[in-house]
């Protein structure tokens, strides 16, 4: 068999922490800023050029809610390498697998969480009444604000409903 072993000095151990540290903080912060679907003014690609069913209707009630943030392997992991990393720097021998292995733990735990409130997106609940006499409720992101009493156009396609002015 052959075996590889590393001789890996504190400078180097704290290189390869600053370089996950700002690739998470970039992949976090990017996943972030990407448009959401879960707005009334964006379109996914498969919705564009797709014919949707418009009906009029007036705003009873709206309603601030959140959406819930992403939670993908993306925080858990770069979390856990990142407390991998700290983890292994305390103690020695055994205290500093069982530090590394905390870390790994309290890492993922803290990666995914700090990427859900990253994603986490305000929005709105916004009822409505149709020009028929049905109501609808739509949750959509709060990028275009509405009102009760505001007359609105309600477009919904096999994939997806939304209100627009």
């Amino acid at each position: 068999m052959l075996y590889l072993t590393l001789d890996v000095n504190e400078e180097t151990t704290m290189r390869i922490l600053k370089l996950i540290i700002m690739l998470t903080t970039f992949t976090m912060l990017m996943t972030g800023c990407m448009p959401s679907s879960k707005s009334g003014a964006v379109y996914t690609r498969e919705q564009a050029r797709q014919v949707q069913q418009v009906q009029l209707a007036m705003v009873e009630s709206v309603r601030h809610v959140q959406i819930e943030g992403v939670q993908s392997p993306v925080g858990s992991v770069g979390g856990a390498i990142i407390g991998g990393i700290a983890g292994s720097g305390v103690g020695g021998g055994r205290g500093s697998a069982i530090a590394t292995t905390v870390g790994v733990i309290a890492g993922g735990l803290l990666g995914s969480a700090l990427e859900e409130g990253v994603t986490r997106k305000d929005a709105l609940e916004i009822t409505v009444r149709l020009d028929d006499g049905k109501m609808l409720s739509i949750v959509q992101e709060a990028d275009v604000p509405f009102q009760a009493g505001e007359r609105v156009k309600v477009l919904t396609s096999p994939t997806a409903t939304r209100v627009s002015r």
